[in-house]
């Protein structure tokens, strides 16, 4: 049976398109963005692109014709610091042919290395931190004047939700809209709050109206973005009225039943039966959540300040399994925090066992300076044991992502159309409800941002192959 919506709306987004690269084309000068890390920073990307076209900058996406180059960074790894710092001296390079060209870095890494980046290594022209993009003009006329543009102050009250963002390497189809900023939580291992700031919501009518202009403008899902997303809270100074993450989740599933609705990140001690009842009663959330663990010990949660025991953690799965059977669980898995012990390690492995993840982020422990681990513990495990039990974790995963792929053979997905396949251009790419990557032939009238029905015949550990049914 053949399951299409057909969109009315493609040709008006196609013409949106067409029109923003040819006022694109008018700028004299353009930027480029690459941006790392978590979702929020290419949310992040989309709306300093948005302050620089209202300043009349276009975009590029070749870094070889731009007049001003950006890296949104992430700290919340050395890996990925060190990815940045060697692609900013690639850039760096290129000033040798093109004196003129800026170099800037974006977020998370810029108040901590400012120093580093703009005087020890003159790397970079401009440093800017995520609670002063708007402030990004101001800096580039000091950076072309000479000097250096810097601006790493936290704000408490900065959503940018007046702000709307522009699509960076859009398919059109799928989009983030952030809810809310910064942490509150002070997890021992992590740079966020101190990065990012305090945490603050966005307004609800901002975002819903941002989801509606989406939605008129061909967008078929949302992502709703923020680090602790079940803490989004909203009280309207005038009425009192307040507004939940599940009031929010439900306000934005209402705008249509062909919007598809996701959101992350969800934090074990925040999320409630309300949200999960909330995902229950629309067809259109989708039924997946991010619930990072990072360890199956409980002793190692206290000392990360998690704020949770394992006990609680497991409870939560159980609940999220009763309510919502079917629903895909993924999470993020640290190995090698301070004093964890084979024990310890057993344990993350045994609660991996039990949740029987569909997708798990996997990482070895990397000290963060600034961070209270960082002071108060000594990084004690060494290296090589700290990958040996990553290789470990990794192993468990693959084998529970190939059985969760297997257990959708042989049944009837709907599916959202993202666009091709990358390995073929006669093959559609998209995504269940579950989240789960589906690939199937191509057959006439059908388009990116169509839904169908699509038998599963067989799977990878990554990939579920169908056809039309």
């Amino acid at each position: 049976m053949l399951d299409i919506v057909i969109d009315k709306k493609q040709d008006e987004a196609r013409q949106g398109e067409a029109f923003a690269t040819a006022l694109n084309n008018l700028f004299t000068k353009k930027f480029y963005i690459e941006s790392y890390g978590c979702q929020m920073n290419f949310a992040d990307s989309e709306v300093v692109a948005s302050i620089l076209h209202q300043n009349a900058f276009g975009s590029t996406t070749n870094f070889q014709e731009a007049d001003i180059i950006f890296i949104n960074t992430c700290s919340i790894r050395e890996k990925a610091e060190q990815t940045v710092r060697k692609r900013l001296t690639e850039f760096r390079s290129i000033k040798k042919y093109n004196p003129g060209l800026l170099i800037g870095v974006l977020g998370c890494m810029a108040e901590r290395l400012k120093s580093k980046f703009l005087e020890e290594e003159k790397l970079v022209d401009i440093v800017v931190g995520p609670d002063a993009y708007r402030s990004l003009p101001s800096l580039i006329a000091e950076a072309e004047s000479g000097q250096k543009g810097v601006n790493v102050l936290l704000s408490r009250d900065e959503t940018y939700s007046d702000i709307s963002p522009i699509r960076l390497n859009s398919n059109g189809v799928t989009a983030f809209v952030s809810i809310m900023r910064g942490c509150n939580n002070m997890c021992s291992f992590c740079v966020v709050p101190f990065t990012r700031g305090r945490e603050r919501s966005r307004e609800p009518e901002s975002i819903i109206n941002e989801c509606k202009n989406l939605f008129a403008e061909g967008y078929r899902e949302v992502t709703l973005l923020g680090q602790n997303v079940d803490s989004y809270y909203w009280q309207n100074s005038s009425t009192d009225a307040v507004v939940s993450f599940a009031k929010l989740l439900e306000k934005v599933a209402q705008i249509s039943p062909l919007l598809r609705v996701r959101f992350s990140t969800s934090h074990p001690k925040d999320i409630t039966d309300e949200v999960l009842f909330t995902m229950k009663k629309y067809e259109n959330i989708c039924k997946y959540i991010h619930l990072p663990v990072q360890s199956g010990s409980t002793r190692i949660l206290q000392m990360m300040n998690r704020t949770y025991t394992r006990e609680w953690y497991l409870s939560k799965v159980n609940r999220i399994k009763e309510l919502l059977p079917g629903c895909g669980l993924s999470t993020d898995v640290i190995t090698g925090f301070c004093t964890e012990t084979d024990e310890d390690h057993k344990e993350t492995l045994s609660l991996m066992e039990y949740c029987e993840y569909d997708l798990a982020y996997m990482f070895f422990y990397s000290e963060r300076p600034g961070t209270l681990a960082a002071r108060r513990f000594a990084d004690d495990v060494p290296e090589e044991i700290k990958k040996k039990r990553l290789q470990e974790v990794v192993a468990l995963h693959r084998n529970q992502s190939l059985r969760s792929m297997q257990k959708e053979v042989g049944k009837i997905v709907k599916v959202l159309i993202e666009g091709n396949s990358k390995k073929s251009n006669e093959h559609w790419y998209g995504r269940s409800d579950n989240n789960k990557v589906v690939v199937f032939h191509k057959i006439n009238n059908l388009q990116k941002g169509d839904y169908a029905n699509v038998f599963i015949e067989s799977c990878t550990a990554g990939t579920l192959i169908g056809k039309i049914k």
